[in-house]
Parts: structure tokens; C-alpha cells; sequence
């Protein structure tokens, strides 16, 4: 599709990475922004995107989406103004040969929607026993390496892989997760968990885990991101490392920002997440630290067919889309707890673009056109026909948002619009 020259006109600006929050109109062309606020000299527009009352900002960075549908997810992914997808490397089968990175990467540059970044499997078919062969992964185009839930049991593997990425710059991703003390774990070790009879996974199951990932990482040196932090206890420990100079960030999945082990309600399957929905102090501690900017928010986007959601919530899988959901549900979160729109926006923006260090995040003048233009007033509510993603398992089904992508544009392109 031919590039065009495209002036977004009458909005409101928001580059969390360059301070800007203010009316201003952008100017796209050859693919990058050309200019903000004024038109460059001799600047003519092939089309023009009408943004009165609407927030243009950089097109979402998502830290954590499963692509089991590359062509329905990545529409998903523009419809909900996501532009840079992470995708985790627990997919059929694992990302642990280069020949799979580069098709994944050919596939989703062919689809031209929102551009994927493939973590690469930090053991060979994740089975945590061989380093996989990292230098040749991120040849193809890895831009980190994770176990995605696998566990490594032996702690020397993972420091031996820490040795390795930290000599070559590579980024180690981890969900922090004790293996055993999580056995067959499916709830919160809380008051729903006893009442409704479900096995448990504790906050030390958490911590634990945490700590021997920080303690490592600050004797590696290597650049570490921790996943989907669930608890208070384990957002203390982050906070601590990062005062103390470990080079570590982290992101929060959405879910946790707005649901607490009692939406499990009686054995509401849509709520079953991995980690599992904890108690509202650790839901208010997850909401202060994102508010602080010590965390990022994912959307730990993980479709799941009927089939897998319609049974017993300990056989239930795991999971919710949330690419669609991400943008609407943060600014909830902001308006809720009085968080500049601006800051809210950094979280799932430039923030986890720094995560992932990738070029995203931002539209300053010469950086890649990847925009996200929506209504922050208009009203929709969440239901199956309303959602692009093949998967339409989430726990916010009925709930009524506000926040609605109008248009999104990647590489200068004009990829979704309503």
C-alpha cells in the first residue's frame, strides 16, 4: 500500500516520552512524523483525519499477546489501538529455532496490521533443562527471551542463561512463579479459595520466585522484566531492587488492576487467571505502583475457545483477551484513582516500549507514524459481537466503557478506522 501524507487535525496531543499534552495537530509523511504542530514548508496532505474531542497518542505497546489467530489477533490488536505486540514464546510449537521467529515475523509483516516482536524461549521447547540458542534467535528477530509459565527447576540453568544474555545485551523475561508451591494451585490463597473449596497458590509462590530472579540479575548485570505481577508483596520487592540499582522492570496484566479474587464470584471460569486474582489490598498496591510508574500494564491477551472456558473452574484454562480492552480499561483505572490521563497513557506506551527497548512509544518529530487516535468519552459496552479477537472470553463481558478507537495508523498507514 503506497504511503501517504496525512494531517491529523484538532486533537488533543499526548507523547507521554516528549511531555506533550496540548492541542496540536500532526503531520505524517514517508511513514514517520513530519512535524507537530505547524505544517512543514510545502506539506500537502493526502487525507485528513478529523480528531476534534478525540486523544491522538502513540499506538499502544503491549508487553504480552498471544497470537493463536495471527490474522483475527492483530486486527484486534489495531481496533484497540495496539501498534507493537510482544509475543510470548509458549506458542505450538515453541520459539526456540530461528526458522519459526523469521516466519512469525514474515507472517505479520505480510498481514501489515500491528507488528509483532517475538520473545524467544530462553530453553530449548521450554522444557528449562538447555539454553536455547539465544544469538541465533535474536538474529531473527527476538527481542527477549522467556520462559513464558514454563519453569526452570534448576536455579543454576537460569543463572548460567543470565551469564550468557547479560555478555550479549540480551533481555531475560520471567513470570515470577514458585513451581511447587503453586502445584495445582488455581485461586489466591484467600477467603474465596477456602469458602469455594479451590486448591490455592500463595503470595510466597510469588516472592519467592522474585527474589531468586533479582538476586541473580544483580549478580549477572542482565536486563530483566518480571511479568504480571499479582501482589503488594511482590511489588515491595521490585521497588527495593530498583532503589538499590537492579536493572529490572516490570508490567501489571489489566485484570489485576480491576478485579480481585472475589470476581471469582462462584466459580466464574472468565475469571481464571494465571497468576491467579488476589485480594483488593494487593489490587490497590498494583493500582499505586502503576499510578507511580514503577510498573507497566499488559493486556496478557490469551484467547480461549468456549471449549476451554465451559468447565469446572480448576479444568479451566486459564486466560481472557484483553487487546481490545487494554486502552478503555486503563483509562477507567486513571479516572478512578485521579491519574493524569497523560501518565496513564505513558504506562502503556512509552513505558513498555523502554521495557522491550524497542522504537515505539512516541511520535516525535522523525519517529515511525504509529498512532492511536480515540474518543476518551464514547461509551460501548463489551460484548462477543463487539470484539475482532477470535477468542471472546473475558470477565469484563457486560461491562459498559468508555474510550473508543476511532483510527489507527501504522508505519504512516491507516490500518483500522470507524
Amino acid at each position: 500500500m503506497q504511503e501517504q501524507s496525512i494531517h491529523i487535525k484538532g486533537g488533543r496531543l499526548i507523547d507521554p516520552r516528549n511531555s506533550i499534552d496540548a492541542q496540536a495537530d500532526v503531520f505524517v509523511a514517508n511513514g514517520v512524523v513530519c512535524a507537530v504542530g505547524d505544517a512543514p514548508l510545502g506539506f500537502a496532505a493526502d487525507s485528513t483525519i478529523d480528531a476534534a474531542g478525540c486523544i491522538v497518542c502513540p499506538g499502544l505497546v503491549d508487553l504480552s499477546a498471544r497470537l493463536t489467530n495471527l490474522d483475527a489477533e492483530l486486527l484486534a490488536a489495531v481496533a484497540g489501538g495496539v501498534t507493537s505486540v510482544a509475543c510470548p514464546p509458549d506458542t505450538k510449537p515453541p520459539l526456540d529455532e530461528h526458522s519459526l521467529v523469521e516466519r512469525l515475523v514474515q507472517r505479520s509483516e505480510s498481514i501489515g496490521l500491528a507488528r509483532v516482536f517475538p520473545v524467544g524461549a530462553l530453553t530449548q521447547q521450554l522444557a528449562g533443562e538447555k539454553l536455547a540458542e539465544m544469538a541465533g534467535l535474536s538474529r531473527a528477530g527476538c527481542i527477549a527471551f522467556s520462559q513464558a509459565t514454563r519453569p526452570i527447576f534448576d536455579t543454576q540453568i537460569l543463572f548460567r542463561a543470565m551469564q550468557y544474555a547479560a555478555t550479549f545485551g540480551f533481555a531475560i523475561r520471567l513470570q515470577p512463579q514458585d513451581h511447587y508451591l503453586a502445584l495445582n494451585g488455581v485461586a489466591h490463597d484467600g477467603e474465596v479459595a477456602s469458602r469455594l473449596g479451590l486448591a490455592a497458590i500463595p503470595v510466597c509462590a510469588e516472592t519467592l520466585a522474585i527474589s531468586t530472579a533479582l538476586h541473580l540479575a544483580r549478580e549477572t548485570g542482565v536486563r530483566l522484566h518480571l511479568s504480571k505481577i499479582s501482589s503488594a508483596a511482590g511489588i515491595a520487592l521490585i521497588r527495593e531492587a530498583r532503589a538499590g540499582g537492579v536493572n529490572v522492570t516490570c508490567d501489571v496484566a489489566i485484570h489485576h488492576l480491576h478485579l480481585s479474587e472475589t470476581d471469582v464470584g462462584y466459580f466464574d471460569s472468565h475469571a481464571r487467571f494465571d497468576p491467579p486474582l488476589r485480594a483488593s489490598s494487593d489490587r490497590a498496591a498494583l493500582r499505586a505502583a502503576v499510578a507511580e510508574g514503577v510498573a507497566a500494564v499488559c493486556s496478557d491477551h490469551t484467547p480461549v475457545d468456549e471449549d476451554g472456558k465451559q468447565l469446572p473452574f480448576a479444568e479451566a484454562t486459564p486466560g481472557a483477551v484483553g487487546l481490545e480492552l487494554l486502552l478503555p480499561l486503563v483509562c477507567k483505572w486513571a479516572a478512578e484513582d485521579g491519574v493524569p490521563l497523560a501518565a496513564a497513557i505513558a504506562r502503556v506506551t512509552s513505558d513498555p516500549a523502554v521495557a522491550l527497548g524497542v522504537d515505539a512509544g512516541s511520535l516525535g518529530v522523525g519517529q515511525r507514524a504509529d498512532i492511536c487516535v480515540f474518543d476518551p468519552e464514547e461509551p460501548w459496552c463489551v460484548r462477543p459481537e463487539a470484539l475482532h479477537s477470535q477468542g471472546k472470553n473475558t470477565p469484563f463481558l457486560g461491562w459498559e466503557l468508555s474510550g473508543r478507537v476511532r483510527t489507527t495508523l501504522v508505519g504512516g498507514r491507516v490500518v483500522f478506522s470507524i
